[in-house]
């Protein structure tokens, strides 16, 4: 993600996505699960009422406007830096819960404008803290790292509370700017954040998606979830429709794309020069002290990894019943439908996730319980309400808040399992750690969630009752890998390549990129060993991900699943000692960076070691496959 700045940890709001790689169909909520109360937060947690809402962000926005106060007070001794960093600290804790209440709202439903306006207030609030804080490491910088370091000596709650940051804002002193020029970085990063703002206009409001009329006679206007729906398609004619019209029409504005992801990289090479780093690689890895090493395992380990995703995409083939060449969209139907479809309510939700995350041990298991027995959960999807599914866990003296859409599915069930990994996590570092180091890094974060998904695919298959249905598990934790690793370091390395053609002095233009993106769908996918052919169109598909508006934020999902690999093999084995370090992990929080906490938990990011995991994961799962085919 671009760099904030040391003083960072005064905006952050902890909401964690899961990550889909397959649109379901809404369906229509069970009646049980529709008139149960569990399934609708209770805000009260948060806030009395809509009024109290607003009193509190007065409040705030009050105590905001005397943070400058502390300004050239911090050197004056432990003390006095103490109160500062406490008020300021006092105020981002307080906009966290103002946030999570607004987003949580907002998203109830949509279209109601008072959710909406609550949400830039909000948002106001965390802008004007950037501002307001710009200062302190500029301050922090010039008391000089003795003085610092005699504060925390003589104060343990500066050392306990705030002796992290501090030492982090001394590492960033070659980055850290004056407080003059670091005001003007925090306002500038509105500006900077506008081609993300033009991106998401054009393609979800403005491109004119266009209607195709599929085999069986029915009319689809091929918006984005249409086509995420319908690529999956049964009838290959109908994909490959779906395919051609969708990527046609994107091929249209590749050069207004072009331009908007040409300008968010050169927003990101400004940010890292000015702030003296040598790429925006650098830039971007430095806030959480991630070895460079780390990235450049992830893109080696996946191309590494390439011959078992040839053996799943042959395997695909095979399933699909395709007799000429595999396709690019070959790559999302079933290889293993099931005759009858499931249906997981709520409730079964509940259960499977408890029993699936029995093996982490009796503190998990109880705090998960704590959230089932609370009002936490937006469960169910309905008319205006936003889609998708997160764990909003900034409110810590409250509790997470879990946003989905259950649509009574497989996918379903693995979102419900994703986002209460998320959840459990947060309550965790909460209760072990203080509010300024409780939030933790999205590379430990996707760690957490993507091995309860693993866990509940092995789960899955060991319950399952058909032999179909070992088999639909199976494939479903496949592409989970494809997906989740493969796929995002994929994306990793067109990243790379498109800051490096700007930083090498080349021109950046839609059409290079889909020249830089093609040639990487055809490695990935086996082009030129025979293995699915890609058709040129479809490389205009870079135009069409969001996240590559986020910085370099994707690849953090490769790191996720593959540690995730490794910490769920280790501890379905009973391998000693394993449990205790995951569980010591995510207790940890925002303690340390995120590298060292994987390391003390036994898996070093930097070496192919867990990604190893994950390949020998993938082939057990085409193993497993070619095991039951070979049953009579």
């Amino acid at each position: 993600m671009k760099y904030l700045g040391p003083v960072a940890w005064l905006l952050g709001v902890l909401v964690v996505p899961v990550t889909s790689y397959a649109a379901t169909e809404t369906k229509p909520a069970a009646q049980s699960d529709a008139a149960d109360p569990r399934y609708n937060p209770d805000l009260t947690d948060l806030y009395a009422s809509p009024e109290a809402w607003t009193a509190s962000h007065d409040r705030t926005v009050a105590a905001a406007g005397k943070l400058l106060d502390y300004k050239g007070t911090l050197g004056n001794s432990a003390s006095a830096m103490l109160a500062a960093l406490s008020a300021m600290s006092a105020v981002r804790e307080e906009t966290a819960r103002l946030t999570v209440y607004a987003i949580v709202v907002r998203d109830m439903d949509v279209r109601v404008p008072s959710g909406q306006e609550r949400m830039q207030l909000a948002t106001a609030l965390g802008t004007v803290y950037s501002s307001d804080t710009a200062w302190v490491a500029p301050e922090v910088l010039a008391i000089g790292a003795d003085k610092v370091a005699s504060f925390l000596k003589q104060s343990p709650e500066l050392a306990h509370r705030f002796g992290f940051f501090l030492n982090n804002i001394l590492r960033s002193a070659p980055h850290t700017l004056s407080a003059e020029s670091e005001g003007v970085m925090a306002a500038a990063s509105d500006v900077l954040q506008q081609p993300d703002s033009i991106f998401s206009q054009l393609a979800n409001g403005e491109l004119p998606y266009p209607t195709v009329t599929l085999s069986n006679g029915q009319a689809v206007r091929l918006d984005e979830p249409a086509y995420e729906k319908y690529r999956q398609a049964p009838n290959r004619a109908d994909r490959k429709l779906v395919f051609d019209t969708f990527w046609g029409t994107w091929g249209k504005f590749e050069s207004t794309f072009g331009q908007t992801l040409a300008t968010q990289v050169m927003g990101e090479k400004f940010d890292a020069g000015v702030r003296h780093y040598s790429s925006a690689l650098e830039d971007a890895l430095f806030g959480d002290n991630m070895p460079e090493a780390v990235y450049r395992q992830v893109v080696g380990q996946a191309e590494a990894g390439l011959p078992t995703v040839y053996r799943y995409l042959k395997l695909r083939k095979k399933q699909l019943g395709v007799t000429d060449d595999l396709r690019y969209y070959d790559v999302y139907p079933s290889m293993f439908p099931l005759e009858h479809p499931l249906h997981i309510d709520v409730p079964d939700a509940e259960r499977i996730t408890a029993e699936v995350t029995a093996v982490y041990g009796p503190e998990y298991a109880a705090a998960l319980r704590r959230g089932f027995a609370g009002r936490w959960m937006d469960v169910l999807p309905r008319q205006g309400k936003a889609p998708g599914a997160y764990m909003a866990g900034s409110a810590y003296a409250v509790h997470p808040y879990l946003h989905f859409n259950h649509n009574y599915d497989y996918q379903a069930l693995s979102t419900f399992a994703h986002e209460w990994g998320h959840a459990v996590h947060t309550l965790l570092a909460t209760k072990a750690q203080p509010y300024e180091t409780a939030e933790y890094s999205t590379f430990i974060a996707e760690t957490a969630s993507m091995s309860n998904e693993m866990l509940l695919e092995d789960y899955m298959v060991a319950h399952a009752k058909t032999k179909n249905e070992k088999l639909f598990y199976l494939g479903e934790g496949l592409e989970s890998i494809r997906g989740g690793f493969f796929r995002q370091a994929m994306f990793a390395t067109f990243q790379l390549a498109i800051h490096e053609e700007l930083e090498h002095g080349n021109a950046l233009s839609g059409k290079r990129m889909t020249e830089i993106y093609c040639g990487l769908l055809k490695k990935y996918y086996g082009d030129a060993e025979g293995v699915t052919k890609i058709n040129p169109e479809y490389c205009v598909e870079w135009a069409f991900i969001p996240h590559f508006y986020y910085g370099f934020y994707v690849w953090q999902y490769a790191t996720s699943i593959a540690g995730a690999a490794q910490f769920t093999a280790a501890i379905e084995n009973s391998t000693p000692g394993t449990r205790d370090r995951f569980i010591a992990m995510l207790k940890a929080g925002g303690s340390d960076y995120p590298y060292e906490l994987y390391k003390k938990a036994g898996v070093d990011m930097a070496t192919p070691v867990a990604y190893q995991a994950l390949i020998a994961r993938m082939n057990h799962l085409l193993d497993q496959i070619e095991a039951l085919q070979a049953q009579n």
